[in-house]
């Protein structure tokens, strides 16, 4: 009597290639995603009825207090990094105001950022 051998299993295939894989995604997700740098301070834009959402570029923050800040300098060094950045990314520049902030404080500012050979300047809102 014969006894037929029995059929042999495929070997398991290996998830090393796919781990690969997933590790090569991210270090590319990681390496081409753009980091936002912290705001300088807390602040709560204005509400409006414009439903247009905010561009890309540099933002310039405004607080309470008509303070200004960019990237982690606030006041007059603010303006002065401003400036330096300005120069070598050319774009809209963003002013995110807080609602408390007074009216005459950013008049006073869109003279100064005149000066600084900004022209473009948009005041980010959040919808209402």
């Amino acid at each position: 009597m014969r006894i037929p051998e029995p059929p042999r299993r495929r070997p398991a295939e290996s998830i090393i290639p796919m781990i690969n894989v997933v590790f090569l995604l991210l270090i590319f997700f990681l390496m081409t995603a753009e980091i936002a740098p912290p705001e300088p301070f807390p602040v709560t834009p204005p509400s409006s009825s414009a439903q247009t959402p905010a561009e890309r570029g540099l933002t310039l923050y405004l607080g309470p207090d008509g303070r200004p800040g960019f990237e982690d300098a606030t006041g007059d060094a603010a303006l002065a990094r401003l400036a330096a950045r300005a120069a070598e990314a050319p774009g809209p520049l963003l002013i995110r105001a807080d609602a408390a902030a007074p009216a005459a404080a950013l008049a006073r500012l869109m003279p100064r950022l005149a000066t600084l050979g900004l022209s473009d300047i948009r005041l980010v809102t959040v919808p209402q």
